[in-house]
C-alpha cells in the first residue's frame, strides 16, 4: 500500500505526527467554516483539501502501523492502539465529505447553478439542510479529535508502558 520504512527505520512514528496534527487542523477548519461565515469565505477550498490530505495519510499510517505490529511481540496495548487506529479512517472520511459538501453548497457556482435551475436559493428547506449538515460537521469534528487523542494515548501507553520520561535513554 505504501512505504513502511524510511532509511531502514519504521515510518509509522513519523506518519503518526502528521496525522496527529492534520486531524485536529481538518476538524478546526471545518468548525470555523461551519460556525463563522466570514471564515468560510476566507478558508474556501482549504478545508476540504486539508481534510483530503488527512484522509490519504490515515490509511498509509495504519498500514505502516500494521507492518510494525507484525514485527513486534504481541501486546494487548498495541492491539488496542491498532483497533482504535483502524477506526480513524471513518472519522477522516466523514470530515472530508462534510467539508467538501459544506464548501460546495456555499460556492457561488453551485448557488448560481441552483438558481438557474429554478431551485431554492434560500428558505426553510435550504436552512434545514444546512443546519443538519452543520450538526453533523460539529459531531464529526469533535469525534475525530477525541479519536485521535484516544489513539495517541493508547499508542503512548503501548510504547512507554509502565516507564516514565525519566526512564528514557534520552533522560540518562
Amino acid at each position: 500500500m505504501g512505504p513502511t520504512t524510511f532509511n531502514g527505520l519504521p515510518i509509522h512514528p513519523l506518519l503518526v505526527h502528521f496525522v496527529a496534527v492534520l486531524v485536529p487542523i481538518s476538524a478546526l477548519l471545518l468548525l470555523l467554516a461551519v460556525c463563522w461565515p466570514a471564515a468560510r469565505r476566507r478558508i474556501g477550498i482549504v478545508s476540504p483539501l486539508v481534510a483530503l490530505v488527512t484522509l490519504i495519510l490515515v490509511p498509509l499510517t495504519t498500514h505502516a502501523g500494521e507492518w510494525l505490529e507484525h514485527r513486534t511481540p504481541r501486546d494487548p496495548l498495541v492491539q488496542i492502539h491498532a483497533e482504535l487506529g483502524d477506526q480513524l479512517i471513518y472519522w477522516s472520511a466523514g470530515v472530508f465529505l462534510v467539508a467538501l459538501g459544506w464548501w460546495a453548497i456555499h460556492h457561488p457556482r453551485f448557488q448560481a447553478w441552483r438558481a438557474g435551475r429554478g431551485g431554492p436559493t434560500g428558505g426553510n428547506a435550504t436552512r434545514i439542510v444546512a443546519t443538519g449538515l452543520a450538526v453533523v460537521a460539529v459531531a464529526l469534528a469533535v469525534g475525530s479529535m477525541v479519536q485521535v487523542y484516544r489513539i495517541g494515548e493508547s499508542g503512548a501507553a503501548a510504547v512507554w508502558g509502565d516507564s516514565t520520561a525519566a526512564d528514557s535513554p534520552v533522560a540518562q
